[in-house]
């Protein structure tokens, strides 16, 4: 990386950042009843195409809390033995759904910062048996998994939530292997964004 790259200045504050984007999920976890700016639940993943055959399948407590913006597996389907790391896991659904893709013979493992929603994670993984699903605490930035392990990386919604996209990508590359896939749905607009704009950590997460 160059000096100049790597001496860029992150466009907001990274720890302020991410103390919001830990409360407002928080509140996803822990209230998936509520209403939000954003769609969540069964009636999300219904209108984002997900396989009702998969979804179907799983109790209310581990679909309640997703809050995708689109569906990364549409882009590829997964294969039967296949490591797959989920990059901003939440309540863990498309752990879930990875997990069935890629039967017992493969892994999952989803990294989330949001301490209820790993907590839920967890909670639903155990009441499904789901023996080949396993959630870290980490950052995108700071990945808690080897290098070279995942032939697939996803991602749904939260590589836009990080102020360092660099350090997140590079992170991406250093876990995949030679060859590996990268299947992730976000946010993005194609005009520019006013300085101003850039700087307001309450619009990273409006």
């Amino acid at each position: 990386m160059s000096e100049n790259t790597s001496s860029m200045k992150a466009p907001v504050d990274a720890q302020a950042l991410r103390e919001q984007v830990k409360s407002k999920y928080r509140e996803v976890a822990t209230s998936p009843e509520r209403e939000f700016h954003f769609h969540t639940g069964r009636p999300l993943t219904e209108r984002l195409g997900y396989d009702a055959a998969i979804t179907s399948q799983m109790p209310d407590s581990a679909v309640e809390s997703f809050a995708g913006v689109a569906n990364p597996f549409s882009l590829r389907d997964l294969q039967a033995g296949e490591k797959v790391v989920d990059l901003g896991s939440g309540a863990g659904f498309d752990c879930f759904v990875a997990s069935a893709l890629v039967t017992d013979e493969g892994e999952v493992v989803g990294v989330d910062m949001t301490p209820e929603m790993l907590s839920k994670a967890k909670t639903c993984a155990d009441a499904m048996s789901l023996e080949n699903v396993e959630f870290r605490e980490g950052l995108l930035e700071e990945l808690p998994v080897a290098d070279g392990w995942a032939d697939v990386a996803i991602s749904n919604g939260v590589i836009n939530l990080c102020s360092d996209k660099r350090k997140v990508i590079s992170q991406i590359h250093r876990v995949l292997k030679p060859g590996g896939y990268l299947q992730f749905a976000d946010i993005a607009n194609s005009k520019p964004v006013p300085q101003a704009a850039i700087g307001n950590i309450d619009l990273w997460t409006a």
